[in-house]
């Protein structure tokens, strides 16, 4: 961790951003032996090797490697270069060296269908794709309809000697430094650039602040194609905390990560967190957890609950001391690729009662508000529009401006979600607009359904609500048409569907929510899962819809 010293330094520096991290931690005079990358075993070095381990040295040995082989190809200064892998490391040191020339790293998701990769890749204009050896064929035999100048595997990185004469290269705040993608769950991904300036924003803000011991090593089990990840080992670098690249989102595989790696602070998305809490805790070594650190969509209580139960923190005690306590806090947050990261904080440890969906206020560099249709701030208790401002925000999709612009309304940009807030200015997660189902029963906000049933009913591992609407009717937010609503329940328990519909609707009766046409009983494999790992209840809407007009139990 670094000194006060080492932080004053941080603060003063004007050329400081996302783009220039490493080198400006180098000038900085931080020791090139330090630990600074710990890798899964994915990446492919230029060596031949896959490297466990890279020191801040060798790291910048690294990425000066990569970067002359881009420059002998011609990449220069606000190029976009795409990146196809399984690796997060590779995207890692991919995105240090492009930006050290001034290029665009453009991020694509291992996860995406060839054909969605391939369209993606073209509207961003990128001039090359580098890929690793998984999805050579996604792009080989494409690169003149694609408009790209080379197309290569890691394995072809060697490197050149040859670097600019100015280098690395002097970012502006305004300029771009990466292009990464939304989830994708309604179709194409939107491309979301981020600049020297935004990407960078809240994490100085939050070195302003104590970050005590959490934050000593960081397992970050996030996308490697997501701007998050990139942002946390850039956090990582300034802080000198080891990071650990975790490629897989997989719940057992990132606790396989934390038993070795045994870190102090963990950061993932909400679906990484209900896979890990489905696991018998008690077995897995989490001692050394102090922190978990939740991006995207909110996490269930339940989940939280399960988590926090392990490792231990730091706490101010009575007299004003700090004492070490059992059990971990989860700082759960809201946010998305195109907020640059969380802008809402609710911290959650042992005791804590403030859930319900619930996701804090703003951070203090930004603003949010609940929105009406006409774009006006509702009161509270009313359900409306999230809409936010801050200066982490994108400054709009790439190439597609039209999409940014309808998503502003009333000077604030629209993430997607239904909110509420209560008297004290907390925020509340209902649902995402395209989830929500309009029932004969009333409105289903299928998110705090769901969260409700996994409080209630401690049998669930998960649940997901889904809509199935008749054809050609849309029943969502913004439809006026009429759906029934589905739970699906993964679970143990070997109570039959019926049993388990009219639990289900008793508990939800109890609490004032809409009934749901029927429970179902289904594996967690059947879950469809975006890039990112998002649950895409589009599809599953759809999967259930042709099982049911086919006459099918699903």
């Amino acid at each position: 961790m670094i000194t006060k010293a080492e932080r004053a330094q941080i603060f003063a520096d004007p050329t400081l951003g996302a783009g220039n991290v490493l080198h400006r931690v180098l000038a900085y005079g931080h020791p090139r032996d330090d630990e600074a990358i710990r890798t899964d075993g994915t990446w492919l070095a230029p060596d031949g090797t896959h490297p466990a381990v890279l020191s801040l040295g060798e790291l910048d040995d690294v990425v000066r490697t990569y970067a002359s082989w881009y420059h002998a190809r011609g990449v220069g200064p606000r190029d976009p270069v795409a990146i196809q892998t399984f690796s997060s490391t590779e995207f890692a040191v991919n995105f240090l060296a492009l930006t050290s020339l001034g290029a665009i790293p453009s991020f694509v998701n291992g996860n995406l269908r060839p054909e969605i990769a391939r369209e993606y890749v073209r509207r961003q204009g990128a001039v090359g794709v580098l890929t690793g050896e998984a999805h050579r064929e996604v792009f080989a035999g494409h690169l003149g309809e694609l408009s790209l100048g080379f197309g290569v595997t890691a394995a072809d990185v060697r490197a050149t000697g040859s670097l600019p004469a100015v280098f690395p290269y002097a970012h502006d705040r305004t300029d771009p430094i990466i292009i990464s993608h939304s989830s994708g769950t309604t179709g194409m991904p939107k491309a979301v650039p981020h600049t020297h300036e935004t990407l960078l924003y809240a994490q100085l803000h939050r070195l302003k602040l104590s970050t005590g011991t959490s934050m000593g090593r960081l397992l970050v089990a996030l996308p490697g194609s997501h701007n998050a990840a990139i942002s946390v080992l850039l956090f990582g670098l300034l802080l000198r905390s080891p990071v650990y690249l975790q490629s897989s989102q997989r719940g057992a595989d990132v606790l396989d990560a934390a038993e070795e790696f045994k870190p102090t602070t963990i950061f993932g998305f909400a679906g990484t967190y209900g896979e890990m809490a489905a696991h018998d805790l008690s077995k897995r070594d989490l001692s050394s957890v102090e922190g978990w650190y939740n991006t995207g969509d909110a996490a269930h209580e339940a989940h939280v609950r399960a988590l926090i139960a392990q490792g231990s923190h730091e706490w101010i005690g009575h007299d004003f001391k700090r004492v070490r306590v059992p059990g971990s806090v989860f700082t759960d947050g809201l946010g998305s690729s195109e907020t640059g990261y969380s802008i809402f904080h609710n911290g959650h440890r042992p005791g804590s009662t403030s859930y319900g969906r619930c996701i804090g206020k703003p951070m203090s560099f930004a603003e949010a508000a609940v929105l009406s249709e006409d774009g006006k701030p509702l009161p509270p208790g009313e359900i409306g529009r999230l809409g936010v401002k801050s200066p982490t925000l994108t400054p709009g999709y790439w190439n597609d401006s039209l999409t940014f612009h309808r998503l502003r309304l009333g000077g604030y940009w629209l993430t997607g979600d239904l909110s509420t807030q209560d008297e004290d200015g907390n925020f509340y997660h209902l649902d995402r607009a395209p989830d929500a189902i309009r029932t004969a029963a009333g409105l289903v906000l299928s998110t705090r359904t769901e969260e409700l049933l996994l409080r209630e009913l401690p049998e669930l591992t998960d649940c997901t609500v889904v809509a199935v609407a008749p054809d050609g009717v849309r029943a969502d937010w913004d439809g006026d048409g009429v759906a029934e609503a589905y739970v699906l329940l993964q679970t143990t328990d070997p109570r039959s569907e019926d049993e388990w519909t009219r639990v289900v609707n008793a508990a939800l009766t109890a609490a004032g929510f809409p009934a749901l046409t029927r429970a179902l009983v289904m594996d967690a494999s059947e879950v469809t899962k975006g890039a990112t790992g998002k649950v895409l209840k589009r599809e599953l809407r759809e999967r259930f819809r042709a099982k049911l007009i086919a006459g099918e139990r699903a």
